[in-house]
């Protein structure tokens, strides 16, 4: 009995001729993605005097619809650094083996130093860049969290062209145009991240959620929330729920459903 795929469910070659195999063999050129098909939406993050607060939800969408809803995408390196994905999953994927082959390596190191935060960053944005330059791009924008050499406050973002940006408050997608005003009304700029305490960070940043999940129709009321800091390093909850909800405010919203003006 020939048990090759090609002969599963097929009429006999002694009587109906050989099987065309030719279209198994594909000779068309190298394909690189146009476009992410799974996606998760925005991660945020901002300083405060200790450290950083650093949260994603955890819904990986299938074009509209919400397919994954158990997708963790913050990754800790080494309990100095936590990484928040935004955009294709499967990209993300081959960025955490990249990451986990790293962390080896620097664990069996005999060098006696550890990459913090700032190095981190700094080997990502080569990686998105080079794999930019193979007209091959990761299709993700990225945020880098923790505690630089100095063991002070590190936030910054790198996207899918390489490019890099620092700053108190960072949120990606959706969160870069609803998250962000919120998060500036809590750290203005770097000379306002000394007085933020973690409680006030914490806080903004589950409000921000909220707001997204309220707002974001690719995001969840499930997320992941890290707190880095010196003196406990990298605290993560990936379960956590949203809490105090209110729809009240869609009472106001006119021209939808049987609502009259």
């Amino acid at each position: 009995m020939n048990h090759f795929p090609q002969a599963w469910g097929r009429p006999r070659d002694d009587v109906y001729g050989a099987y065309d195999s030719s279209y198994l063999h594909s000779n068309a050129p190298k394909a690189h993605t146009f476009s992410p098909i799974v996606t998760g939406t925005s991660v945020l993050a901002v300083k405060f005097k200790d450290g950083v607060v650093i949260a994603a939800d955890n819904l990986a969408s299938y074009g509209s619809l919400a397919r994954f809803t158990d997708v963790k995408r913050l990754r800790t390196f080494n309990q100095r650094t936590v990484v928040g994905f935004g955009g294709d999953v499967s990209d993300m994927q081959y960025l955490d083996r990249l990451l986990l082959s790293l962390d080896l390596e620097e664990n069996y190191s005999s060098s006696g130093h550890d990459l913090n935060a700032q190095n981190l960053h700094t080997y990502l944005a080569k990686v998105m860049y080079k794999r930019r330059s193979d007209i091959n791009p990761l299709w993700n924008q990225l945020l880098v969290a923790g505690l630089d050499r100095e063991d002070r406050p590190f936030l910054s973002s790198v996207d899918l062209l390489g490019t890099t940006f620092s700053s108190p408050t960072l949120a990606t997608g959706f969160g870069a145009h609803l998250a962000q005003p919120l998060l500036r009304k809590v750290v203005g700029d770097e000379a306002n991240v000394k007085s933020v305490t973690r409680e006030q960070a914490v806080n903004a940043v589950k409000e921000c959620m909220k707001v997204l999940f309220y707002r974001d129709a690719r995001s969840l009321d499930k997320y992941s929330i890290a707190v880095i800091t010196k003196e406990s390093g990298v605290e993560l909850k990936e379960n956590e729920q949203l809490e105090g909800q209110s729809w009240a405010f869609a009472e106001m919203i006119k021209g939808y459903g049987t609502q009259t003006v």
